[in-house]
C-alpha cells in the first residue's frame, strides 16, 4: 500500500478519536475536537497532493478518499446534532446527501463502474463545511444559515458528481 492510501486509512482512526474528544468531559474538549478535524483536513490535502506528485492515484484510493471525508463529516454533523447546535432538518439533508454518496459509490464501484475523482467544486465544498463546522463548533451567529448555503452547494455538486459519473462510464451503462 502507497503512502497516500496509507494517509487516507488514518483518516478513518481520527473519526472515533474526534466523537470521543467531542463528547468528553475534558477541559477544551471543543478545541481538542477541532484539531483533530483540522489534522483530518490537513491529511486530506497532504495525500492528495502526494498522490498526484508522486503518480500513486489508485481507483482505492479515488474510492477510499471521499469515503473517509463523508464519513468523517457525517460523524461531525451527527454529533452538532446530538448536541443541538444544528437542526435536524439540516443534518438530514447532510446525510442524505453524503449516504446517497457513499453507497452509490460504492454500489458501482463494485459493479466495475470507473469512480470520479474530486474535483475543484468538490474540493471548495469540502474546505466551506470546514468552515461551517468551525463556525458551528464556536457558536458563531448564522452559522446554521452559512452551513444552509454550503448544503445547497453540496446538492450542486452532488449533480455534478452524477453528470460527470454518467459521462466517464457512458459505455459501460
Amino acid at each position: 500500500m502507497n503512502l497516500p492510501n496509507t494517509l487516507t486509512l488514518i483518516r478513518f482512526l481520527f473519526i472515533p478519536l474526534y466523537l470521543f474528544l467531542y463528547f468528553s468531559e475534558i477541559p477544551g474538549r471543543i478545541y481538542w475536537a477541532f484539531g483533530v478535524l483540522l489534522l483530518a483536513g490537513l491529511t486530506d490535502v497532504i495525500d492528495g497532493y502526494l498522490a498526484r506528485r508522486n503518480k500513486q492515484v489508485t481507483q482505492l484510493g479515488i474510492m477510499l478518499d471521499p469515503l473517509a471525508d463523508k464519513l468523517m463529516m457525517l460523524a461531525v454533523f451527527l454529533s452538532l446534532l446530538i448536541s443541538q447546535r444544528i437542526s435536524l432538518w439540516a443534518a438530514l439533508a447532510i446525510f442524505a446527501r453524503d449516504l446517497g454518496m457513499i453507497f452509490g459509490s460504492a454500489f458501482f464501484h463494485f459493479r466495475g463502474k470507473k469512480t470520479v475523482p474530486a474535483n475543484l467544486l468538490g474540493k471548495l465544498t469540502t474546505f466551506l463545511f470546514y468552515v461551517a463546522l468551525f463556525l458551528l463548533l464556536f457558536d458563531y451567529p448564522n452559522a446554521e444559515n452559512f452551513l444552509w448555503i454550503v448544503i445547497a452547494l453540496s446538492f450542486i455538486t452532488f449533480f455534478i458528481y452524477l453528470f460527470q459519473f454518467k459521462m466517464l462510464n457512458q459505455r459501460t451503462m
